[in-house]
């Protein structure tokens, strides 16, 4: 089967599509990913076909991150970055869809991707790494803290009315630029009201993390987390090797894709609470790190390192709470504490507080020495350590993959079974 996978954002946005691709190749299938084209040289070392997309994430980074939680801002910060390039994304997503059999979509291409879809009478999977477009009363849509049992519904309800009417205005204002070959009009995937026939929707995350709700429909399926295996190939940097064999088990900090205005502050709390902690800690700086000239010899930067290969070398994990970034810290097994910045960030920091696997979140814009050198000290906790240990090892039991793999075949062949002439 030709799949072809459409997504867009961060490298920990693009990296478990990556990972699906990797893992759709060695189950015989013929894969095409599309994505931002600063990681074409990325995707490249995994012998993945890969189709750059126009446009820098780092630029809807500092958007979402200037929005904070406010989902009217999210949306408008989205549609604003996506007006400027889509007339170029949408070229390469017809690109990337040549010849397909099926198309995988991330969060940024779910009406698009589906309507191209039905313009080529193939079928589409949705693959989201949060809880989205599925309504359900256990816990609010990721934009919204929780409220409540009603509440919550409506605020699921509510988030995919804001997403559908905000991109439908921004596709009315780019219609007469996009290729001829494009569709003319928008889709909504989850609308057949026979839940068999709506587009498959996997969350990429574990049941243990989010239990998968008693009140979905047929089509939403949990997978598992959609992790890259990238440590055999890894060589650490002699500088890393080094500071690690020098001392114990460091804090790791990591705020990955987050550009703000608050980085040199927020970098000067960290130092400070290490230093009064007496903790060693490696602080992977990203997009929009500081670092301190000259490094304390308690600290190392590092622009970047497999999550998977360094942290079950640390003690503590500090981030900002994206999806993918939680995923790895409550693979390793490690407690976890979050300072979201934006988007969905506030609800994985809450999640990982009510698993028992590190403190409250604290918000970027209200982090502090004192708040955080009280979340370090609960952070050490034996309970929190011993919870942290027992959800990594069932999250490390799990293939996200494989049942991904799965699913995403059995997709194909209900849409063969139900459009015999689909078959070629």
């Amino acid at each position: 089967m030709n799949i072809s996978i459409l997504t867009y954002g961060s490298r920990g946005d693009l990296q478990p599509y990556l990972a699906l691709a990797v893992g759709l190749q060695k189950a015989g299938h013929t894969v095409t990913l599309a994505g931002p084209q600063r990681f074409e040289s990325f995707v490249a070392s995994y012998n993945v076909h890969y189709v750059p997309l126009p446009g820098d994430p780092e630029e809807l980074s500092r958007a979402f991150n200037e929005a904070g939680g406010n989902p009217f801002h999210m949306v408008a910060s989205m549609r604003g970055h996506v007006l400027g390039i889509a007339p170029r994304v949408v070229g390469q997503m017809l690109h990337a869809a040549q010849n397909a059999d099926l198309l995988v979509h991330s969060f940024a291409f779910t009406t698009g991707a589906h309507s191209l879809a039905r313009h080529l009478n193939i079928p589409d999977v949705s693959v989201q790494t949060f809880p989205m477009f599925a309504p359900t009363a256990d816990y609010p849509n990721v934009a919204f803290p929780h409220l409540g049992r009603l509440g919550n519904f409506l605020s699921h309800w509510f988030a995919d009315r804001v997403f559908w009417h905000g991109g439908n205005m921004g596709f009315r204002q780019i219609q007469r630029l996009l290729p001829e070959s494009f569709p003319r009009a928008l889709y909504w995937p989850f609308a057949n009201p026979n839940e068999r026939l709506r587009t498959p929707l996997l969350f990429a995350f574990s049941p243990s993390v989010i239990s998968p709700s008693a009140g979905w429909p047929a089509n939403v399926s949990v997978t598992g987390y959609l992790f890259l295996e990238d440590t055999q190939s890894y060589q650490p940097p002699e500088a890393l090797s080094a500071f690690l064999a020098a001392g114990p088990p460091p804090v790791c900090v990591s705020f990955g894709s987050m550009v703000n205005d608050r980085a040199e502050q927020t970098g000067q709390i960290l130092l400070e609470a290490f230093a009064r902690r007496g903790e060693r800690a490696v602080i992977l700086t990203g997009w929009g790190g500081w670092r301190a000239e000259p490094a304390p010899g308690n600290i190392l930067y590092l622009d970047s390192a497999p999550h998977s290969w360094l942290l079950p070398r640390c003690k503590i994990f500090i981030h900002h709470g994206g999806a993918g970034t939680t995923a790895a810290g409550l693979r390793a097994g490690i407690p976890a504490i979050v300072v979201p910045h934006a988007a969905d960030q506030p609800f994985w920091g809450r999640r990982v507080q009510a698993l028992g696997v590190g403190p409250a979140p604290i918000p970027v814009k209200k982090l502090t020495l004192p708040r955080l050198l009280t979340a370090l000290a609960g952070a050490e906790s034996p309970a929190v350590i011993a919870a942290a240990q027992a959800l990594g090892s069932r999250i490390r039991a799990e293939d996200g993959i494989q049942a991904a793999v799965r699913l995403i075949e059995q997709a194909r062949a209900d849409f063969v079974a139900r459009n015999p002439a689909s078959q070629p």
